[in-house]
């Protein structure tokens, strides 16, 4: 048997190696404060964070509330406490409102690569189909009359701009954007 799994395999590998650096070119070219909030983010997005905090928030509760008088720094109802976890709510959600801007900027990025992508695959079958008519033309093989209809309307050049004014005509538009328009 040929050895086509191990060029599919030297394909993927080839795939996989441009993805990871391409990854790693993205991560490379995050400034300090992307990296911070990255961070951040991630250590704040654990159970281990949420059960250190449930621990921090029960001991200041029960030190605040059974130690004797003198010794006690934020009594009932915890002002100080409220304050420290607002602030703290507030600069996490910033963070990760960072991190989640860096995201959808890479995820902006790899649709764009994905449509061209797909722009050169349609533009390569395309043209694939028409050199195949024009071979079975040579060779004097008839086509299926479903088949050549259907491989004549395929064969045609696409037209992007008109296929995204049907799907923008054509999708329902939620509630703000109807109040909108």
């Amino acid at each position: 048997m040929p050895q086509r799994p191990a060029v599919s395999a030297d394909r993927a590998a080839s795939n996989i190696r441009t993805i990871v650096e391409l990854e790693a070119q993205s991560r490379g070219e995050r400034d300090w404060q992307e990296r911070v909030s990255d961070r951040i983010a991630a250590i704040a997005g654990t159970v281990t964070f949420v059960l250190c905090h449930l621990g921090l928030f029960i001991g200041w509760a029960a030190w605040n509330a059974f130690a004797p008088g003198g010794l006690r720094f934020d009594p009932y109802p915890y002002g100080l406490l409220t304050f420290v976890v607002s602030l703290e709510g507030v600069l996490i959600a910033t963070f990760v409102l960072i991190k989640q801007n860096r995201m959808s900027r890479q995820a902006d990025a790899r649709d764009h690569l994905n449509l061209q992508v797909d722009l050169l695959a349609e533009q390569e079958v395309t043209v694939m189909l028409r050199m195949l008519r024009r071979i079975s033309e040579r060779l004097g093989v008839p086509p299926d009359q479903n088949d050549a209809r259907e491989a004549e309307q395929l064969a045609e050049e696409t037209n992007v701009y008109e296929l995204m004014r049907n799907i923008e005509t054509q999708m329902p538009l939620d509630d703000k954007e109807k109040h909108e328009t």
